[in-house]
């Protein structure tokens, strides 16, 4: 190389990072990366064993769509103002920069497959939903044999709940995997890839399993026999434990019998193995791409989900099954290899460190920071709390988890209070509100962040 060609080639700038965005719906960390027993995920483990697993990532609003405007908007829901699934962002904030809209603008090829911003499951597969134009220069809506033919042969549980998509619905399918909605987004993907991996892009890929209704095929099922399958302990004295606002499942477990919450579990575990071989498919292309050094890869989920502990199910609740999401990053930018924080962090940090990760600058007032400083040293932890809520009716709950402790109030605590500690009090028995007064300095601390948070 000739001295000019070597000083030109010093001046360059430096190639653009891809982002490979990968979404699940209502998936909580049944997870093998995340030290789950049953649920083997050899997929979705390769993106932990690359990169970083946050233990304590939490979702800012556990419903789909106030979940995702906040993550993509990098606002909280109080400034978006989206608490249900009928509000679109633009109403309230039309000058927001989403993140896509964001990589847009700064010269990335942005693309989404399936859900990432809210549509309802099933009622909108197939179409666009609440999706946001500006943030996108391609879309596609995958929709297959899932919700065109197989949603007649469903066993609800809870009939009572006559809405597919949420209630207790059940269906092994005879289908190929290609021909399930899910299946279909993954070829999508590996397609888009092909065709555009000589340009930076932003790719982002909405999985909507395992948000019921669950249909998948039937090997997965088989995977999980229900007699190996222990539905979790519920005894009608845990729906005492905290104020009646907290329980979005009554009665307990809806009513289900102790078969039925089985056959549910086995339903909602083969929904996220189905998903684990879709993920496979994207990390493959990569792979035969040579795209996986120049890619960052996160994957995350919208919400928690509750499969039986204190007799609730999905969402919609501010205990920790329901506000814990996985949230994995690895590839580019990324230099950590299978390692852990354990220091809580929220979804709004996705989009600063995303940012952050290639090398742009955000949009100011964005409500979360950058995790990039735990990429590069996930076991210096965050001491950054984080905030979760949820409406019931007129009464807002608000919650803020620290690594050992979260505290809620309702009403800003007329309602009620939970205080719960972790270390000895893994599954929330014990409600310290009123009940330890050694630890009430801290419980009014911690109030005390989230009402400066503007709770």
């Amino acid at each position: 190389m000739t001295r000019r060609g070597f000083l030109a080639a010093l001046a360059a700038p430096a190639p653009k990072r891809n982002v490979l965005f990968i979404g699940s719906d209502d998936l909580n960390t049944c997870l093998s990366c995340y030290g789950h027993p049953v649920v083997k995920t050899p997929n979705i483990d390769r993106i932990a064993k690359a990169g970083v697993r946050f233990d304590r990532a939490y979702s800012q609003f556990p419903f789909c769509s106030p979940s995702r405007t906040s993550m993509l908007t990098g606002l909280s829901p109080d400034a978006t103002g989206v608490y249900d699934l009928v509000k679109h962002f633009r109403s309230a904030v039309p000058g927001a920069v989403t993140l896509p809209q964001f990589f847009r603008n700064n010269g990335y090829w942005t693309a989404r497959i399936g859900k990432i911003y809210h549509y309802g499951v099933p009622r909108d597969v197939g179409t666009a939903g609440l999706d946001d134009p500006p943030s996108w220069d391609y879309t596609f809506n995958p929709i297959g044999v899932d919700k065109l033919q197989e949603e007649p042969l469903l066993i609800n549980h809870t009939p009572e709940r006559k809405n597919i998509g949420s209630a207790i619905t059940i269906h092994a399918s005879s289908r190929p995997d290609e021909e399930h909605t899910d299946g279909i987004a993954a070829a999508h993907a590996v397609s888009l890839l092909e065709k555009h991996k000589d340009q930076p892009f932003f790719l982002a890929v909405g999985f909507y399993r395992p948000h019921v209704p669950w249909i998948a095929p039937k090997k997965y099922f088989d995977l999980f026999p229900l007699d190996q399958i222990e539905p979790i302990s519920f005894e009608e004295d845990e729906m005492k434990i905290a104020p009646p606002w907290a329980y979005f499942t009554k009665p307990g477990n809806w009513g289900m019998t102790l078969q039925q919450r089985k056959e549910a579990m086995q339903a909602y575990y083969a929904s996220i193995a189905f998903l684990d071989v879709q993920v496979g498919k994207l990390l493959d292309a990569l792979d035969r791409l040579k795209l996986t050094a120049s890619t960052t890869i996160v994957f995350w989920s919208d919400h928690g989900y509750q499969i039986g502990e204190h007799g609730q199910w999905m969402k919609q609740a501010l205990f920790e099954p329901a506000t814990r999401i996985p949230l994995l990053f690895s590839g580019a930018g990324v230099p950590a290899r299978n390692k852990v924080c354990r220091g809580p962090v929220e979804m709004l940090d996705i989009y600063p460190t995303l940012a952050d990760i290639c090398g742009l600058t955000p949009p100011a007032k964005l409500h979360g920071r950058s995790l990039k400083p735990l990429l590069e040293r996930p076991q210096r932890g965050s001491q950054h709390p984080a905030v979760s809520q949820v409406q019931r009716g007129k009464v807002m709950g608000y919650s803020i988890r620290t690594e050992r402790y979260r505290y809620t109030m309702w009403n800003d605590g007329a309602e009620g209070e939970e205080f719960y500690d972790y270390q000895a009090d893994p599954r929330e028995f014990k409600n310290l509100a009123a009940t330890a007064p050694q630890k009430a300095a801290l419980r009014q601390q911690l109030k005390a962040i989230l009402q400066a948070r503007g709770a």
